[in-house]
């Protein structure tokens, strides 16, 4: 973007190009010394505030912000979020200068892959219309895990980097409460050595109720989504996020933070009027997930009720096709703007 600005201006063929910059997540910004400048053949006089200049060092995603078209994310409520010193990250002052260049779309799933009618990667197959093959996959889980199956409890599962912007310190915080509201709970991942250890403690007091595995398996992933009752996602923090996306499609019923793109496409349930797919709190911290979680733990004590919210979990489309229209009416807008 700087590039076209700054280098290519008096290319003729470069007079017309229209450009759009994505953002995935504004936390990773392109950190350089200011020689880096000369060294890519950019002008040494952008290291200044009001162009690439950031806290003393080159910001190469301020460039994209800064030069682009237009600017996306990939949610609508984040392109919201990184406009506030919450979620700005420091560049939330030129966010809202730029807001009206600014859009959310939110990303899309590839049901080729993530579909339990067709995974190849689960025990048996299921739809919403017949979700026998779901009890069978929650058998297996438990297996992999070494959890005896719990009939009458659900099984809450996590798939997740085990960090603290994806709320793992929540987690622990609310661990043994969370147990007490009467759940299993199975989590697959790696990251942070002090949260790895907890849990692993955590599993060794509570061999009956929690499974834990330190690694990634695309096979175990897989089994998780499709065997789990609940789905926890307690991130502190998500531009868009997927892992609600796949566990609907399994009918398993996301718990989530309303940030980001979990907030676009969870909606709470209403028990009386039918409608919403999950469950969601606002503050990141133990007692609001708790009380979530307690939410999603009485309706799955109610047949009737959890079988409606299963199905709309399920009905959900998140396809690549409703998100790819969004980008191609973005595009053609930029294309014609003057």
């Amino acid at each position: 973007f700087a590039y076209l600005k700054f280098v290519y201006a008096d290319d003729p063929f470069f007079a017309r190009p229209r450009s759009l910059f994505t953002i995935h997540n504004l936390a990773y910004q392109g950190l350089f010394e200011k020689d880096v400048l000369g060294r890519i053949g950019l002008p040494e006089s952008l290291f200044n505030m009001n162009d690439l200049e950031f806290f003393g060092k080159v910001n190469t995603l301020k460039a994209g912000i800064l030069y682009a078209t237009g600017v996306t994310t990939v949610s609508p409520r984040y392109s919201r979020e990184i406009q506030t010193a919450e979620f700005g990250c420091g560049l939330d002052g030129l966010l809202r200068h730029r807001a009206g260049a600014l859009n959310g779309i939110l990303n899309g799933v590839d049901y080729r892959d993530w579909d339990p009618a067709t995974d190849r990667l689960i025990p048996r197959n299921f739809g919403p219309a017949d979700l026998a093959g779901k009890k069978e996959c929650r058998e297996e889980l438990c297996r992999m895990f070494g959890l005896p199956e719990p009939a009458d409890l659900p099984v809450a599962g996590m798939v997740t980097r085990l960090a603290g912007q994806k709320g793992l310190d929540i987690v622990c915080e609310a661990l043994d409460s969370l147990l007490g509201l009467g759940l299993a709970l199975v989590i697959l991942g790696t990251g942070d050595q002090k949260i790895q250890d907890f849990l692993l403690a955590a599993r060794k007091r509570h061999p009956v109720r929690i499974g834990i595995k330190i690694a990634f398996d695309e096979r175990i992933a897989h089994t998780i989504y499709a065997g789990s009752d609940i789905f926890l996602i307690p991130s502190r923090y998500e531009p868009c996020g997927l892992a609600q996306m796949y566990a609907m499609k399994y009918g398993t019923v996301p718990v989530v933070r309303a940030t980001g793109g979990l907030d676009d496409s969870v909606q709470e349930f209403d028990a009386r009027a039918g409608s919403g797919n999950g469950f969601k709190f606002d503050e990141a911290a133990a007692g609001p997930f708790l009380e979530a979680v307690a939410r999603s733990v009485r309706i799955f004590r109610r047949p009737a009720e959890w079988r409606k919210i299963v199905r709309n979990a399920m009905a959900a489309d998140f396809s690549w096709e409703r998100s790819a229209a969004a980008y191609l009416a973005l595009y053609e807008k930029i294309a014609a703007a003057a």
